[in-house]
This record gives structure tokens, C-alpha cells and sequence, in this order.
């Protein structure tokens, strides 16, 4: 049967890849062009007219005027629906829809009456506000960048998306989880895909300010999306194609943290070459969200340049360049444990104190330098009128560097959290070609592909040991791990005749540990010499090196068309993925999608489906595919298997996703835009840590099933006010066993009595609320934000919970009655610091970062004003586990585009304030992927701005 479904899985690549080379594959880039020629009654052509074209919904809108032969063009347009408005003096006003959805040109003639003919044209009352697509997804135009308060400028594209969509939910560092999944996204920039993460924790994002406009697609895409599929955001550039008279901008902006930022940009062209160009700088003390809500150890800055080409060669044929490169250097944020203390051995050493080398510990100070680069060139060929030819290339990379303290022992963290000092060097080279076609012909608009990806992984680090306990060779009477105050004793049979550090506190001898790693002990910094045991490569305690690489290739064909017939529009496609890294794995996959449009109602009524491959995350892919077979690195890891049994690689999983929505359109005021969302994930990917280090890698559990709702209610404008309003519920339910990835043991079997839970990217809701307000197009505007979370899931709170549906290793009891035991959920202690992080009390008494609260607390009396904690015996790690609490930010901006009146130069100013209650809450408290963050403090910002 295998081989049987292998065949016909070949032979479908086959058909797909002759269909695309037989037609001349086309490269879907997002964006197309509208053409015309206006005429008078006579058929005289008419020139000097004026042709506007505007999306109610998406705020686009885009001016020209026709030649001296009647013509008119719009290029770099997004796929959608335009109303189109004609007016020329002499003539009536002519209004008509418009629809621009493929690379192949549209192409309209506008015949204009004489002013004083009874001819007229009516469009119906809120048919412009709904789109009869069967893909639901949300369209922001470039308008709607500029008034939004963001909070982040180093993630500003993060930032905007999360606003801007439904089903998004927040989390730190520009991270967003789209449709419950952790950072299962994807970008196509003018057609190249861009599947890696984008939080700026791992590269560096495509700057906002190249970007024309954006379409984000929730989940159950058309067939020529693949990667990374629960959001794919589609981005146009900016060009300057058309741009006769050069116009741009420069900024320059100050706030607080110290934040200042610079910047330019520029376009020109003619009607067959344009040039874009933009860089920006930045600056700021507070450039990653910190563990405390005081900002400590956090400067960085990022710079960007991005510049496209157009330029036509012929009336055929025409190229596109897009060039860019980033630069982002930021600090690593400090918390009060690592700012101004450093755990050793249950004593706090102060910040002058001494490690075990001799030199004082100080503060940690670890930083990070992120390189990218772009380089994605595109030939387009006009074959007919009816298809068009592209083909193109890409390579993008992101070089990682990762420089620990300067004194290894000042890396040393609170005992569940960083035990080890890291450095790190990861490159992850995207390289490909594509070539794809469109053709359009009656009630089709076919498309068909091919894409093909090389990604080059490189992972180099070097560790050490820095916690004295974690590989203890000698263990006190009660079996604890200590250490023994002479940093040569490496040896368990020296443990008997060793000294203490504290006689008073050990007055017994110490005991031989038995889980002593005699090869962990090569790299532990804290003893000056390494045991005696094998493996050893020096006479001194050292950092071990890993060094890992490989080559993951991809190769996608596809083939899709969209059908209209009457009120009906239709989306056929399959899509075949050829998934080639470490493991080896194939998928054929449907894609459909139906919707209708009910015209007297103006109600749009669709259901989609899709089959998707769903492949492993690359970054630091190989150390989680193959460290648990690491001698060094299996300890370390946690691994669940000895290094004997070898690695843990991924199979690649699929995805099966169901959407049902409906569209309504309230009137000309508001559009309303909803789906219900069924996602079925067999191999569901998350990510892991390595303590609280940088090194985070991917993890494969068995299985997810993710339902949820997405709307989007959109007030187009009505006399300079508009509004939109997005909100969502998506739980995240996993299942176990791990069965991919560094600590797993891979494994086929799977009981259904395991109990799911909910991942630390589940949330039960959010919404952002963003009203503008203009009362004339060119005097001063306010923008208001309020975005709602209920709060993602904080797995590592202590709880109080028995039985088979509980999860709470901090249960205990106190005088008979239920406690709480202040440990995360490995039953470590949590620190005095970690606990007013979480903003936990006990009989009304608060934590502080220096004061903790006793060990064990009545249930009844622990809470947290920053945590929703369950009632005492109803915590359920699927149904009610414990989550961050609720939280309401309000962001605002105003400001004006033309200060002093200036037709051809002006001066823009705009002032932000982010939080502006200065609500002090958190993103996350001890998640294993991220650590604790919390949201941004109360942040102003003032802009000035030259336009030309």
C-alpha cells in the first residue's frame, strides 16, 4: 500500500512539474496592475481625467491621470477589490468595481457622458465592503501603518500583524502565536517565502517601512502557500516605479528609554524603471521586554536598508530586485537575581564577590549580534494577454552570535534557570528558485509552480558548567548535592576526606555522588581540574564545543484555480511537498474552497480546507535531532534515553485544517468577517530550552487539536472617523507523549488515557479595539488602541491540585489542611526574586525581590496579583490551568501629516504614548521557552518628519 501511494504521489509531481514548465509557472508576487483607456461618447479618447481607486475596507487608495491617448495604469496593486471612480471636466463622474486578483493585468475602458445625460450609475449599498473569496483573510494598507500605535519599534511588523488580525496572541520580544501554534507562520515577500521565525530573538524582521501593504491569511491557504501555514502574511514592497517627481521622507524620533530613531526614504522612477529605497536606525535602553517591569542591562540598537529595482526591459519583459540588510545588537535583560546577586550554593555572593576563579562575579552581561541579509531578484515575462511568465531567486541568511559574560560564574542563574555559561554561532542560509504562471481565461485563473529550497544550517557553540551542584561529585548526609569548597576534588572517592565550606552546616563527612558524570566533569568551570576519568581532552576544566551542520531540502509543485460562476467563487488546488533534511518525507495535498455570495444581503457565506506538511523548525534543528546521542550533551538536555540509544529526529507531520465563515456587510457603515477553526496536527511542533540559555531548539509532540474563532469587524470611513475590532478565542490542546527532538523517546505508541493540556500559547481571548479619527484629510488625526488579552497559559505556577486530572507537584499539606510549596513545576525553589516577578502572596503578605515568602503556604491564602491561579483542588492542565491574568493596554497617537500647509513640502508630527495607565502586567512567567517578560512600561514617543 506504501508503495503504492509513494507511486502516485511521484506521478502527481510529475504532472504538476510538466504543467508548470509546459505553461511557464508563475510566481504569485501579491500584487498585479490595472489598466485602462477612457473615452468620450464618440469613442474620442479623454485626456487629463482623473482615476481614483480605493478599498473601503483596507483604507487603499491610489490617484493617477490619464495621457494624452486616454490611457491609465496603477502598478504594485494588492490582489483585491477596488471601487474605481472616473472624472474629467465637462464629463459625469463615472463609478464602477474593479477587481485586481493575478499578476495578469487588468484592464478596463471608461466611457464618460456628456454632464447633463440622464445616464447614471448606482452601486448598491454595501456591496464594495465584501469579497467573495473562500479564503478568509485581512487586508492593511500602508494608511493604516502610519496611525496605529505599535509598541515595538525593533518589531514593528510583529507588532502591526498582531493588532491588525484576528486569532493572533501576543507574547514577548515581537513573538506572536498565530491560530495557537508556536510561530507556525510564514511570509511571502513579492512571492519569496520567508519561513523562519521572525521574533527579534531570531533574526532580524522585515522592516515596516518597506512594505506597501500587507494580506494575512489565517490558516487554510490556497495551494500555493506551504512552510510554515497557520498565518501567512503576504507583503508587497514599496516602489518607485512611476515615480517621475522624487518624493520620500526623513524621521527622527526620541522617547523613552532613551529611544531615538532615524531614518529616510526614497522613490523614483519613470514609466519603466523605479527605484525604493529606505534605512532606518535605532536606539533604545529598552530593546528586548525584560523579567522585571524596571528596565535593567537592556540597550540595543538595529539598523536596516532595503532597496527594489524595477525596470522594464521590453514591452515583455521586466525585472525586480529586492536588496536588504539588518543589523540588530541588544543586551540580554538582567533580573534582580542576575543584576545584583549570584546564587552559589544556597549563599548569596554580592555583586563583589569572588567565584571560583578568584575574580569577582559581578552582574551578568550577555549579549547578542544579529546579521541578515536579502537578495531576492525576479524576471517576469508577459507571454500573451492572458498569462504571464516569472521566474526568480533568493537568498536570505541570518548569522546568530550569542557572547556570554566576560566572567563565566556571572551567568550562573537561580537553580531553575541557567546553569551553564554559552556562546553561540548559528547561520541559517535560505537559498531557492521558483518559476510559476498565471493564466486567466473566462471563469479561470489558473496557477501553477514549482519552488525549490536549500537551507543551510550551521550550529556552533561552546559550553560550561558554572553551577557548582549540578555535577557535584560529593553529596552531603541527606544526599544533596554540595559543594566542597576545594575546587581540585573531581574525584567521589575524595568526597570522605574533603572539607566543607560551612563546618557548622556540614559537620558529617561528605559521601561519594553516584550519579557522577565523570565526562560532564572535563567541562565543569567550577573545579580548577578535571577528573581523572577518560574522556578528558585537558589537563583543566574546559568549554566543550559542539559543531553541527546540514542541508534541508524542499521542493513544492503546485497548481490551483479559482473559479467565478454567478454568485459563486471556487478555489482547486493540490500542492505536492518533497521535504528532504535529516529524515526524509513526502505529502500530496488538497486544497478547496467554496463560497457564495448572497447579493441581496450582501452576505458572503464560505468553508476551506486544507492538507498541509508541516516541517520541523530549522533553528538549532541539528542539536535537537542529535544531541540526546551527544555523551556530553545528553545530561544536559534532559534526555529521557541514555546516548547509547541514538537521535531523536523529526518526522516531518500534517496539518488538517477546516475554516468555516461568513462575511456581512451592515449597510455602507461596517463589514463584519468571522471563520470557526478546526486544526487537527499530527507531529505538533513547540520549542524547548537549555535552561535559560539561548540555546532554544525544536520539540515534536505527538499530536494537537487547536478549535477556535477568529472575527474582524471593519467601519470604513464615515466623515474622517474609521474603527476596526479583532477578536479571537484559539485553544491550544496538545497531547503527549514528546516524541521528536532533544529529550524525547521516539515512539509510535500513543494512550489515549494520556490527559492533553493546553500549551504555554493557548489563550482563551483577545481583542484590540482601534478607532482613527481625521476630520479633514489634511488636518490632524488620532489614533486609539485598546487591546485585550485573557492571558496565556504559565504552566511553571504553583498550584494545588490532586488526582488524575491535576498537575500540581507543589500540592502538600499544612496542619492537615491543603498547601502550596513555592517550587516551579519541577519542584525547584523558586527565588525571592522569581516569586515578585509573579506578584505571589501568602496571607496577604507580598513577595519582594529580596524577601520570600515561607516555603509552604495555606491554599486558601496564596495569590497572585499578576497570575490567575485555580481555586485550590481545581487546577486541570486542559480545562483550567493556570494562565497570566488579564490585562487591558491602551495605546495612543496623534498627529499631522502637514503642519504648515505645504503643497509640494511638509512637516509632519506625530506623539505616541504606549500604556498610557502604565498597567504593570506580564506576558509570561517562567515559560520554557521564554523565561518571564513582562509588558512594556508606560512609553512616549515624539516624531518629526520632512516629506518631499
Amino acid at each position: 500500500m506504501l508503495a503504492s501511494y509513494e507511486k502516485s504521489l511521484r506521478a502527481a509531481f510529475t504532472v504538476l512539474f510538466c504543467v508548470a514548465l509546459g505553461v511557464q509557472a508563475y510566481a504569485q508576487s501579491g500584487s498585479g496592475s490595472l489598466n485602462g483607456t477612457v473615452v468620450d461618447p464618440s469613442g474620442a479618447v479623454v485626456p487629463n481625467a482623473k482615476v481614483e481607486i480605493h478599498q473601503l475596507v483596507s483604507g487603499f487608495d491610489r490617484t493617477t491621470t490619464t495621457d494624452g491617448k486616454g490611457n491609465f495604469s496603477f502598478s504594485n496593486v494588492p490582489f483585491n477589490p477596488y471601487h474605481m471612480t472616473v472624472t474629467a471636466e465637462g464629463f459625469a463622474p463615472s463609478a464602477q468595481d474593479v477587481e485586481v486578483r493575478s499578476i495578469v493585468a487588468a484592464s478596463v475602458k471608461v466611457s464618460l457622458q456628456v454632464t447633463g445625460t440622464s445616464t447614471s450609475v448606482t452601486v448598491e449599498a454595501g456591496s464594495d465592503l465584501v469579497e467573495n473569496d473562500p479564503t478568509g483573510h485581512t487586508d492593511v494598507d500602508r494608511d493604516l501603518f502610519n496611525k496605529v500605535p505599535l509598541e515595538s519599534q525593533s518589531s514593528s511588523l510583529s507588532s502591526l500583524v498582531t493588532l491588525a488580525s484576528p486569532g493572533v496572541s501576543a507574547d514577548s520580544n515581537g513573538l506572536f502565536h498565530g491560530l495557537g501554534d508556536h510561530a507556525s507562520n510564514s511570509f511571502s515577500v513579492d512571492g519569496q517565502p520567508i519561513t523562519d521565525q521572525q521574533s527579534k530573538v531570531f533574526s532580524n524582521q522585515v522592516p515596516l517601512d518597506s512594505i506597501e501593504s500587507l494580506e494575512v491569511i489565517p490558516g487554510a491557504p490556497p495551494a500555493e502557500y506551504g512552510g510554515k501555514t497557520s498565518l501567512v502574511i503576504v507583503a508587497t514592497t514599496r516602489s518607485g516605479l512611476g515615480s517621475k517627481t522624487p518624493h520620500g521622507s526623513v524621521n527622527a524620533s526620541y522617547g523613552s528609554f532613551g529611544s531615538s530613531n532615524i531614518g529616510f526614504d526614497l522613490a523614483y522612477g519613470g514609466d519603466k524603471w523605479g527605484n525604493f529605497i529606505s534605512a532606518n536606525g535605532l536606539n533604545t535602553g529598552r530593546f528586548l521586554d525584560p523579567p522585571e517591569f524596571v528596565v535593567t542591562h537592556d540597550k540595543g540598537n538595529e539598523e536596516n536598508i532595503f532597496d527594489r529595482v524595477d525596470y522594464q526591459l521590453s514591452a515583455k519583459d521586466s525585472i525586480h530586485l529586492n536588496l536588504g540588510f539588518s543589523r540588530s545588537w541588544f543586551q540580554t535583560p538582567n533580573s534582580y537575581d542576575s543584576q545584583n546577586a549570584t546564587p552559589w550554593n544556597g549563599v548569596t555572593v554580592s555583586n563583589n564577590g569572588l567565584g571560583p576563579n578568584g575574580a569577582p562575579v559581578g552582574p551578568a552581561d550577555q549579549r547578542s549580534k544579529i546579521d541578515t541579509f536579502n537578495i531576492a531578484p525576479t524576471w517576469t515575462r508577459i507571454i500573451n494577454p492572458t498569462t504571464v511568465f516569472t521566474f526568480g531567486g533568493f537568498v536570505r541568511r541570518d548569522g546568530y552570535n550569542y557572547y556570554p559574560s566576560n566572567n563565566p560564574f556571572a551567568d550562573l542563574g537561580p537553580p531553575n534557570l541557567q546553569q551553564q555559561t554559552i556562546s553561540q554561532y548559528r547561520t541559517l542560509t535560505n537559498t531557492g528558485v521558483l518559476a510559476n504562471v498565471t493564466h486567466v481565461v473566462g471563469i479561470n485563473n489558473i496557477k501553477a509552480g514549482v519552488t525549490y529550497q536549500q537551507t543551510f544550517l550551521r550550529e556552533n557553540f561552546n559550553l560550561g558548567i558554572v553551577d557548582p551542584n549540578f555535577n557535584a561529585p560529593c553529596l552531603d548526609a541527606n544526599g544533596v548535592p554540595v559543594f566542597v569548597g576545594n575546587p581540585t576534588v573531581n574525584n567521589p572517592g575524595n568526597c570522605a576526606g574533603a572539607a566543607s565550606t560551612n563546618a557548622a552546616l556540614y559537620p558529617t563527612p561528605f559521601v561519594a555522588n553516584p550519579g557522577f558524570d565523570s565526562l560532564l566533569g572535563c567541562y565543569d568551570l567550577t573545579r580548577s581540574t578535571p577528573s581523572s576519568a577518560d574522556g578528558c581532552a585537558s589537563a583543566t576544566s574546559s568549554l566543550y564545543a559542539f559543531h553541527g551542520h546540514t542541508d534541508i531540502k524542499e521542493l513544492a509543485l503546485y497548481i490551483q484555480d479559482s473559479i467565478t460562476i454567478k454568485n459563486w467563487s471556487l478555489n482547486l488546488g493540490l500542492r505536492g511537498d518533497l521535504y528532504n533534511g535529516l529524515v526524509v518525507a513526502h505529502q500530496a495535498e488538497p486544497r478547496v474552497g467554496v463560497a457564495y455570495n448572497i447579493k441581496r444581503t450582501n452576505t458572503i457565506l464560505r468553508i476551506s480546507y486544507a492538507r498541509t506538511l508541516e516541517s520541523p523548525f530549522n533553528e538549532n534543528l541539528v542539536l535537537s535531532s542529535t544531541g540526546c546521542a551527544n555523551a556530553v550533551l545528553n545530561p544536559l538536555l534532559a534526555c529521557s534515553q541514555p546516548a547509547s540509544a541514538g537521535t531523536t529526529p523529526f518526522n516531518p507531520g500534517y496539518r488538517n485544517d477546516f475554516h468555516a465563515g461568513l462575511q456581512q456587510a451592515l449597510g455602507k457603515y461596517a463589514v463584519i468577517s468571522g471563520d470557526y477553526i478546526w486544526k487537527y496536527t499530527h507531529n505538533a511542533y513547540d520549542f524547548s530550552v537549555l535552561g535559560a540559555t539561548p540555546i532554544t531548539f525544536p520539540i515534536d509532540w505527538h499530536n494537537s487539536k487547536i478549535p477556535g474563532y477568529a472575527v474582524r469587524v471593519s467601519v470604513p470611513d464615515f466623515h474622517g472617523f474609521s474603527a476596526l475590532m479583532v477578536f479571537s478565542s484559539v485553544a491550544a490542546r496538545f497531547f503527549t507523549p514528546q516524541i521528536g527532538g532533544a529529550g524525547a523517546v521516539p515512539s509510535v505508541a500513543f494512550s489515549s488515557g494520556i490527559t492533553p493540556f493546553r500549551i504555554d500559547h493557548d489563550e482563551t481571548f483577545n481583542q484590540t479595539t482601534h478607532f482613527q479619527y481625521q476630520p479633514w484629510k489634511r488636518g490632524p488625526w488620532l489614533g486609539f488602541n485598546w487591546r485585550y488579552d485573557s492571558g496565556l497559559v504559565a504552566g511553571a505556577a504553583p498550584c494545588y491540585g490532586v488526582g488524575p486530572a491535576n498537575n500540581c507537584p507543589q500540592s502538600t499539606t499544612l496542619g492537615g489542611q491543603p498547601a502550596i510549596n513555592m517550587t516551579d513545576a519541577f519542584g525547584t525553589p523558586l527565588t525571592a526574586d522569581q516569586e515578585f516577578q509573579a506578584g505571589f502572596s501568602c496571607n496577604g503578605a507580598r513577595a519582594t525581590p529580596t524577601v520570600s515568602l515561607p516555603f509552604t503556604c495555606l491554599a486558601s491564602q496564596f495569590g497572585s496579583s499578576l497570575i490567575s491561579v485555580p481555586a485550590p483542588g481545581t487546577e486541570n492542565d486542559d480545562h483550567k490551568p493556570p494562565r497570566i491574568a488579564p490585562r487591558s493596554l491602551f495605546d495612543i497617537a496623534v498627529g499631522d501629516d502637514n503642519l504648515f500647509k505645504g503643497d509640494h513640502y511638509r512637516w509632519s508630527l506625530t506623539m505616541t504614548a504606549i500604556n498610557i495607565t502604565n498597567k504593570y502586567a506580564l506576558y509570561n512567567f517562567l515559560s520554557t521557552f521564554s523565561g518571564t517578560h513582562y509588558v512594556t512600561p508606560r512609553a512616549l514617543t515624539a516624531q518629526l518628519g520632512f516629506h518631499f
